[in-house]
């Protein structure tokens, strides 16, 4: 058996890491072992994967290892056969190889190499000397209950943990010490107090001896009559070795209770005498030894109690030792990391919301049941001690309802302020209040508000400097109307959260036990993330045998959920008006995992400011439930027909096929599925109220004229019913279907028309009716030959024609249209854009016939993305030679990848965030305009939390030099506007965000020797960095510049490009302090590269990321080096490719200069014309200075 330290206070997974071989000792002995273990509470990584022989050791059983406290090995006979079991025992385990042990490691050496196998062999030593059980299964043996009671025994001694050791004196034991015990246990530090009498002359007995080792900290109260007890003395001794243990880190505090801290240290009044009396009895090396730890005790900074009439209360002595001991032990975080399994990242995460200065009221915001109050608990426990007073108020919004909000808020004051508060008026009337309030630092936690007015009611507003308030609510519009500095979304767990969490209620454990893997992940799967559903199951599956597990999870599939679950999830419905409760209901039944605009379009339609409820649903964390909004719909009526949606597949059938609906159905949706018998007369007039069809369907059936809704995948008819006549309906949705024709009918409500791969279908009816019609899709419609004028449709925002083969003459378009997708169209020619399409964001062109652009594009002057990828075009230009000034400010997004016969691209804008020119093989030049940081003024600063720019040159092998020239200066315009960006946020915000990134790549062998000085022919340099010479907030900035060549690329890879660096400061310090460099390590991951196994040759690829951008602390010098790794998303491989040369180029940023960068450049060359230095590979000066940004 190995363990960690008992001295460690690392928070471990697992108490106990359980390996065996499996088959010979999993039914029997190692069974009955784990589950003893098991029922003290212990959480047992058990190795239930039945890892047959050759298996490789598992990451996560590696994993396992790492994070438990004890490791038990069971060594059957058949415990070598397998290398997994072999790998685990590398660093501990049997003494003599003999034998089956023998026999298996004999087997092994015939495939292993012989340095494997002798690793083994010393480690199964290495075992075999350590002390254990010896089960040899004779007769005369013990029974293996009482094997498996001392295991366990042993285990729970092992893992005993205080907190803290508290040594005392009698004459303290009923008073101030007792007072010290109640008032730590009372905030959760548990502490192993001195309250046996002892007898004199005994030694310091083993449990005393084992508390101490298992304690992080040890408060020794030093009174009067402490030196009398020789059990006293000897705890000095003990406690100070554990202190002189560098491993250990054991934390030593006094309380010099009545006594002089010189006394202690110099054996002097009250020890002198006791002293004096134990040498007449005792060795004197013993004495010795217990004055020597007393003088140590002496020396350490504590409290001294002199209990004279002016000194403090010992009340205030206790509290200040209570705040002390929880911020060293941080209490808090042990106590509810049961309640945070899963969302510790979320603690984290809030804990570096409340360190911000700016950050005063902290909204934490989720749905009811997501973990909102067990994290806002978790980080009040652990910071509670920093701050003078604090109070968590729980249940706000029901507590107002008991006992009002004037008791709750006197109730609140008064715990906060530590005495008797009663104001009756609305506001903090009393101006001692708050002036009493101002002058304290808080930790206040208001828990499940729902009213902006509850919280300044509290008087948050009044509390003083540094204070923090953490507001729980399920709306979001609560917490920004009530002030919240910052607002944090506790969101679901994730897959691999949510099976912890679960497994901890069900298993008492984090990892689910054998043969019930797949029944968790499918409770994981109903629960949908949310924690108090997690719990909620887990806690009724526990010790539950796996027959009702699969009868449970069979039960939740029709029936409602859990009674807990349901309560916590309802109260938000509740809270909703009429319209917000509808659109819920057909968005948690029907709309989950739409997309939004889709859903809005429809609801819209169907009820009166649905989009208003949409949004009113997102701000209260209600967009995506769906287990609540179906409990809803089952508890209206047992009888199917009576319900007013339908979604089960069982359900509709029945409904439809015995004719059992009822006026009260309104939606039914099935997404596969074809009916054997569908009776028309269910969809007739009298059932008006029947808004949605989303079903496949064989047999004719009448349409009712009131569908607002229709969707109907795979329709098989050549034609809708003649009949028909939807007045109200608001989209229609037919794709895949079989018709060829739709009907002539005036529809003023329809907002969408989706007809996605109609094959057969020919033409579109003149929808001049059709004034509301947004959408129109019907992409790849083959037969489609003709559209009718769109010009009068004046809501049309988007019309997707692509794969329209057949499809020869551009549109008419009404203006103020979005977005126009006429890829692979027949379309050859696009005429003169008026300047009333200005706004036109997305035009999409790809792989059509088009063969010239005219150059008056530019009066697009709102176009975000232009795609001209697979185009027969020659050349293109943003400008108009007719109308230079016109120029493209809003385009973002340009694609021009495998046209073939392009040879030219002029007068590019330079901000653009991507610029994908892919395998023009004919491309020779290549221009920009206006490459100045001016133009970036178009990016819009509203989203400027990050910017990710790409330009990507694949194989465009005829470009000349001087279009690589344009290239490689307008990546470095981009790399210092994007240094300029994040040095500013980090001035704001105290971080860099690390979202930000160039990426730009070009045929080429070569480093530009202008813009990289420093360059190195092969993959790592090193060079000297020249003083900033200014002052205010400056910013060191690296940009790299590889070669290599990607031909070998196999495909469906990932490419990284990883840098490491090393900064070493002037003074030898550093950030993190001491050492003399600060060692960093930025990866790129080059996912932006498409396809990356068609690059062909040698590329030249520029980067930089947030990474590279680094606070000035006075570095001097760098040295990078780069590799290039390839991972194979199929096998899971990666291989290295070959860093040709490489090369950096340094410079600083100012971030709270907007002075031009060419002027600031200019000045600052003068400035320090005296002092220059610039850096090479080798780290000799030289001429030159580091270029610098302001």
């Amino acid at each position: 058996m190995a363990s960690s330290s008992s001295s460690s206070s690392t928070l471990m997974k697992y108490h106990v890491f359980l390996s065996f071989r499996g088959e010979d000792t999993r039914l029997n002995f190692t069974t009955h072992l784990l589950q003893a273990l098991k029922d003290e509470g212990l959480h047992v990584f058990f190795d239930e994967e039945k890892l047959e022989r050759g298996d490789q050791l598992s990451q996560a059983l590696s994993r396992a290892i790492a994070v438990s406290n004890i490791s038990i090995i069971v060594l059957s006979a058949d415990y070598a056969s397998s290398k997994s079991c072999l790998c685990r025992t590398t660093n501990c385990d049997v003494e003599n190889i003999d034998g089956s042990f023998k026999k298996s490691f004999d087997q092994h050496e015939t495939r292993r190499s012989v340095d494997e196998v002798k690793q083994w062999k010393t480690a199964f030593a290495e075992v075999g000397k350590l002390e254990g059980w010896h089960i040899d299964g004779s007769i005369s043996d013990r029974p293996e209950t009482q094997y498996i009671k001392d295991i366990v025994a042993y285990v729970m001694q092992k893992l005993m943990k205080h907190q803290v050791f508290l040594s005392l004196g009698e004459d303290t034991r009923l008073n101030f010490s007792n007072h010290l015990v109640n008032a730590l246990e009372k905030v959760g530090i548990n502490v192993f107090p001195d309250n046996d009498s002892l007898k004199k002359g005994e030694k310091l007995p083993p449990t005393y001896s084992r508390a101490i080792s298992a304690s992080n900290l040890s408060i020794l109260v030093l009174s009067k009559a402490y030196a009398s007890s020789k059990s006293c003395l000897g705890e000095p001794s003990d406690i100070m070795d554990r202190k002189h243990n560098p491993t250990d880190k054991h934390i030593v505090l006094p309380v010099f209770y009545h006594v002089d801290p010189s006394d202690v240290r110099n054996s002097g009044g009250h020890f002198k005498t006791s002293f004096e009396e134990h040498e007449s009895e005792q060795p004197a090396d013993r004495v010795q030894q217990w004055k020597t730890a007393f003088a140590e005790v002496g020396k350490l900074k504590g409290w001294h109690i002199e209990g004279g009439k002016f000194d403090r209360p010992e009340t205030e002595y206790i509290k200040d030792v209570e705040n002390v001991i929880k911020k060293l032990t941080n209490i808090g975080f042990e106590s509810a990391s049961e309640e945070l399994v899963g969302i510790e990242y979320q603690k984290n995460a809030m804990l570096k919301l409340i360190k911000q200065k700016d950050c005063r009221v902290i909204g934490l915001w989720g749905m009811g049941g997501q973990g909102k109050s067990t994290l806002a608990e978790a980080v009040y426990k652990k910071l509670s001690s920093e701050f003078e007073s604090h109070c968590f108020l729980q249940n706000v919004r029901e507590e107002i309802k008991k006992q009002g909000k004037e008791s709750l808020r006197n109730k609140f004051l008064s715990e906060l302020l530590k005495s008797n508060v009663d104001i009756g008026t609305p506001s903090i009337g009393s101006t001692l209040s708050q002036e009493r309030l101002n002058k304290m630092k808080v930790l206040v936690v208001l828990d499940d508000v729902d009213d902006s007015d509850q919280i300044d009611y509290m008087g948050v507003k009044h509390f003083g400097y540094g204070s923090k308030t953490i507001i729980t609510s399920r709306d979001r519009q609560v917490l920004e109307s009530g002030g919240a500095d910052t607002i944090h979304e506790v969101k679901g767990l994730n897959e691999n959260g949510s099976l912890q969490l679960f497994s901890t209620f069900a298993f008492k454990q984090l990892n689910p036990a054998v043969g019930f893997q797949d029944l968790s992940r499918r409770f994981v799967k109903y629960a949908q993330g949310n924690p108090l559903a997690l719990k909620v199951l887990g806690s009724d599956l526990n010790k539950r045998s796996i027959n009702y597990w699969e009868s449970k999870v069979e039960k939740l599939k029709d029936c409602p959920p859990e009674k807990k679950i349901s309560e916590a999830l309802k109260s938000s419905y509740d809270g909703l008006d009429l319209v917000e409760q509808n659109t819920f209901l057909d968005i948690a039944c029907f709309f989950k995992g739409e997309p939004i605009k889709r859903t809005k379009l429809i609801l819209s339609g169907c009820y009166k400011g649905a989009e208003c409820g949409i949004n009113k649903l997102v701000d209260k964390c209600l967009i995506n439930v769906s287990l609540m909004g179906k409990d809803i719909v089952c508890q209206e009526s047992k009888t199917l027909g009576k319900c007013s949606r339908l979604w089960n597949l069982k359900h509709v059938q029945e409904v439809l096929k015995y004719n059992k609906g009822t006026d009260r159905i309104q939606e039914i949706k099935v997404d596969i599925c074809i009916f054997s018998y569908f009776p028309s007369s269910w969809l007739r007039k009298e059932h008006e109220d029947y808004k949605k069809l989303h079903t496949y369907q064989d047999d004719i059936i009448s349409l009712a004229d009131e569908l607002r809704y229709l969707r109907w995948d795979y329709y098989p008819f050549k034609s809708l019913s003649s009949s028909f006549n939807p007045k109200n309906l608001v989209a229609l949705e037919l794709p895949y279907g079989n018709m060829e024709q739709l009907w002539n009918e005036d529809l003023v409500h329809l907002r969408k028309i989706n007809l996605f791969s109609c094959k057969n279908l020919k033409k579109i009816p003149n929808f001049l009716g059709a004034l509301n019609l947004e959408r129109l899709d019907c992409e790849n419609c083959e037969s489609l030959v003709k559209l009718p004028s769109l010009a009068r449709l004046t809501s049309l925002k988007t019309l997707r024609l692509e794969g329209c083969r057949s499809l020869k003459k551009f549109p008419e378009i009404p203006n103020y249209f979005h977005e126009l997708d006429l890829s692979e169209t027949g379309i050859k020619e696009v005429p003169d854009f008026n300047e009333h399409l200005d706004r036109l964001q997305w035009l999409t062109l790809t792989n059509s016939m088009v063969k010239d652009v005219s150059s008056n594009i530019s009066k697009l002057k709102s176009l975000f993305s232009l795609d001209l990828s697979g185009c027969p075009i020659v050349k293109f230009s943003t400008v108009d030679v007719r109308s230079p000034s016109l120029r493209f400010k809003s385009l973002k997004y340009m694609h021009m990848d495998r046209c073939k016969g392009l040879k030219l691209i002029s007068e590019l804008p330079p901000y653009l965030l991507k610029l994908n020119v892919l395998d023009c093989t004919s491309l020779e030049k290549v221009s920009f305009a206006d490459q100045n940081l001016y133009q970036f003024d178009y990016l819009d600063a509203g989203d400027a939390c990050f910017y990710e720019f790409t330009m990507l040159f694949r194989n465009c092998f005829n470009l000349n030099q001087e279009s690589i020239n344009n290239i490689e200066a307008n990546a470095m315009l981009k790399n210092r506007f994007l240094a300029k960006k994040l040095a500013a946020r980090f001035d704001c915000c105290g971080k860099i965000p690390d979202l930000s990134s160039l990426i730009c790549c070009f045929p080429g062998n070569k480093i530009s020797a202008n813009k990289f000085k420093c360059q190195s022919m092969n993959s790592s340099l090193s060079l000297k960095i020249a003083p900033n010479g200014g002052g205010g907030s400056r910013f060191l900035v690296f940009v790299i510049c590889l070669v290599a060549d990607l031909t070998h690329c196999r495909y469906i890879s990932d490419v990284e490009c990883i840098c490491k660096y090393q900064l070493t400061a002037a003074d030898g310090g550093n950030d993190g302090g001491g050492g003399g460099y600060e060692k960093l390590r930025s990866k790129i991951s080059l996912l932006l590269f498409p396809e990356p196994e068609k690059y062909k040759h040698y590329h030249v690829f520029i980067l930089s990321t947030a990474d590279m951008v680094k606070e000035d602390q006075n570095y001097e010098e760098a040295s990078f080096k780069f590799y290039i790794r390839l991972l194979d998303l199929r096998r899971g491989g990666k291989e290295y490719v070959k860093v040709e040369r490489c090369g950096v180029h340094v410079f600083y940023v100012d971030a709270e200069s907007d002075t031009d960068d060419t002027d600031a450049t200019d000045a600052t060359e003068k400035r320090h014309a005296g002092n220059k230095r610039s850096f090479s590979h080798d780290g000799e000066e030289g001429g030159g200075g580091v270029k610098r940004l302001k």
